[in-house]
């Protein structure tokens, strides 16, 4: 039975200011460089075959700090494919090219990272770097706890959760749960929402029940898959 590793990135310095972040890439304010070191501690012991996260710097980060406390003394590196695809910029070429591992040696105690903006925070579109408390004085906090907490509802110009459970249910169906079928164990950095929507699947829960969801930053949440079934574990 594989494991599903899910882990919040740690508190951003935009979480820290009050500031509706989205798909700006904030980085990790210190308390969550160190609630991104204790989730890592908490899930040392457990096995890791591949790390997937989203494109933005917090989840990054939060993967990176957590495995350097994992017991496996494995290596993450972030994967680029080989083929050089149409359209691609110079830069995104030549990191294809040039990234590559040539010796066997490296190739021992790899533990690859896979990036995928499916896996991304949903986009608060035009709330992102508005101050929360400022928004909610000027729409009423009503109307804020709704763009935030319903599912169906976006912000103006953003996505809801339902939109971000677009890219995310299909990411973990066709790319997550074939390699843990498969036997990996495979741990995720994302985001708040992005998560959100992905245990509402696992879990089952309605589009009611999903409102209440918090999901705790640096705090891992692992599942374990049996079949078609999936448990929720203590980590």
């Amino acid at each position: 039975m594989s494991l599903l590793i899910l882990m919040r990135h740690g508190q951003s310095m935009w979480n820290a200011a009050g500031l509706f972040t989205g798909w700006v890439d904030v980085p990790l304010s210190p308390t969550g460089i160190d609630e991104a070191r204790e989730g890592g501690r908490a899930i040392a012991h457990l096995p890791i075959d591949e790390v997937h996260v989203s494109t933005l710097i917090r989840a990054q980060m939060t993967a990176m700090i957590a495995l350097s406390e994992h017991s496996s003394g494995k290596t993450p590196v972030f994967q680029y494919p080989a083929e050089v695809e149409a359209g691609m910029s110079e830069n995104e070429t030549r990191m294809r090219e040039w990234a590559q591992i040539r010796g066997e040696a490296g190739q021992d105690g790899l533990l690859p990272v896979h990036v995928a903006w499916q896996l991304n925070e949903r986009m608060y579109g035009d709330l992102q770097g508005l101050n929360k408390q400022a928004t909610r004085d000027q729409y009423g906090a009503d109307q804020v706890h709704i763009w935030r907490r319903s599912y169906d509802v976006p912000p103006p110009n953003g996505e809801s959760l339902e939109l971000t459970a677009g890219r995310t249910i299909p990411y973990l169906e066709e790319t997550l749960i074939p390699l843990i079928d498969s036997g990996k164990n495979v741990f995720v950095a994302a985001h708040g929402n992005s998560l959100r929507s992905i245990i509402m699947h696992l879990d089952g829960l309605t589009e009611e029940e999903v409102l209440a969801l918090e999901v705790p930053t640096g705090l891992p949440i692992v599942y374990q898959r049996n079949g078609e079934a999936w448990t929720r574990q203590s980590s």
